[in-house]
């Protein structure tokens, strides 16, 4: 058996012929879909078959390294270090990713009025007022309810943003 050229052919080997060599190496069905998974698992089979398998002196010693009564299934806590002092500072959700950063002017065209909502740290200005979220906004100008993500066609993803966003 040539170890090398099956191993070669193993990458091209559609996956249903993959399934079914691991089925003949092993003697059960993989419930694995994963193909690089497969082709390793099938090659070091392959290479312990025509190579020789572990010696029976490594696998007592690796029963023995597996033997899981002297393991710690969580970390120890660590010990508290005198004269540290711990700093507690209140964590801030991070902005919507959504939004464009603070300063850029969105625009809408609405009835032939041109609506200008600035991105503030926190909150939106519009005609000189702050209001709490773009939708306060749309609402304010139309009259109705809108997403103001969608009244004022703001980007979802990080790259169309820009310093000005048009609608």
């Amino acid at each position: 058996m040539n170890v090398y050229a099956e191993l070669r052919t193993l990458a091209a080997m559609p996956m249903a012929d993959l399934k079914a060599r691991y089925a003949d190496l092993f003697g059960e069905q993989t419930r694995s879909g994963n193909r690089d998974y497969l082709v390793r698992r099938i090659a070091w089979r392959l290479q312990a078959r025509a190579e020789g398998d572990l010696s029976e002196r490594a696998r007592r010693r690796a029963a023995e390294l597996a033997d899981d009564a002297d393991l710690r299934t969580r970390a120890p806590a660590a010990a508290p270090v005198e004269g540290a002092r711990h700093l507690v500072a209140p964590l801030k959700p991070p902005p919507s990713s959504r939004l464009p950063m603070s300063g850029t002017l969105l625009t809408r065209r609405y009835k032939g009025r041109e609506i200008v909502a600035k991105v503030l740290e926190k909150g939106f200005e519009h005609e000189g007022r702050v209001y709490r979220s773009l939708t306060a906004i749309a609402n304010e100008v139309t009259g109705g309810h809108w997403s103001g993500h969608l009244f004022f066609n703001v980007a979802k993803s990080a790259a169309k943003r820009g310093s000005e966003a048009t609608a």
